[in-house]
């Protein structure tokens, strides 16, 4: 195996310093080469060095201005530093260069959200969803924009595939039992808020509906 190589291998065993001198290596050898300082930028974002890592993301750009694993490189550094704008920006050129993957949907839409930008951030969680469906948080997410936008029953069945897929998750339960209580299905909706409790006793927003359920109940 190439340096590149080995310093891939070390990254995934969690070898991080033999990872970046690996890299480091593989960037003496072939200073030209953009998937090189992706790699790097990819390590040093995933210890929380941000700066350093949109540098080498900035480098690969420069060498390959259509790098795509490097412009969704930088959205992650941007989405980590808070500056939801930019990394939205980024992750839309990614995927406009070739990264047709969830992640890079899930995370626009996710930027997007940050802005208060539901609307916007719908289709991108769709996207998300339709090459993953298995993901739970991108179904949570897409159901949460459909609630924004008053689609509640499609809300509801989203809700619904992320408690199956995760039986932990409970803002899933909370909210679907936010949608059936604007269905006026007090039953269902209190049986939502219980589960939610029942994973996250300490879960205040689930704790009030399903007292205000149980009121409804009576």
């Amino acid at each position: 195996m190439d340096n590149n190589q080995l310093g891939i291998q070390a990254m995934k065993q969690g070898e991080l310093e033999q990872a970046a001198r690996h890299f480091t290596e593989a960037i003496e050898e072939d200073p030209a080469n953009p998937v090189f300082y992706v790699n790097f930028g990819n390590l040093l974002a995933s210890v929380s060095e941000f700066e350093k890592a949109e540098s080498f993301f900035n480098k690969a750009i420069e060498l390959d201005p259509k790098s795509g694993t490097a412009l969704y490189g930088k959205g992650n550094v941007y989405y980590e530093k808070e500056e939801y704008e930019k990394a939205a920006k980024a992750f839309t050129s990614a995927i406009t260069e070739g990264v047709e993957e969830a992640d890079a949907y899930f995370m626009t839409g996710m930027s997007l959200v940050q802005l208060n930008k539901e609307r916007l951030g719908l289709p991108y969680f769709m996207r998300a969803v339709e090459l993953n469906g298995q993901d739970a948080d991108a179904r949570f997410q897409y159901g949460l924009c459909l609630a924004s936008q008053g689609e509640l029953s499609q809300a509801a069945n989203e809700f619904k595939t992320a408690t199956e897929l995760d039986p932990n998750h409970a803002d899933a339960y909370y909210n679907l039992g936010v949608a059936f209580s604007f269905e006026e299905k007090a039953q269902q909706a209190y049986e939502m808020f219980a589960k939610a409790v029942r994973i996250q006793p300490d879960h205040v927003l689930a704790l009030n509906g399903k007292k205000l359920m149980e009121e409804a109940l009576k």
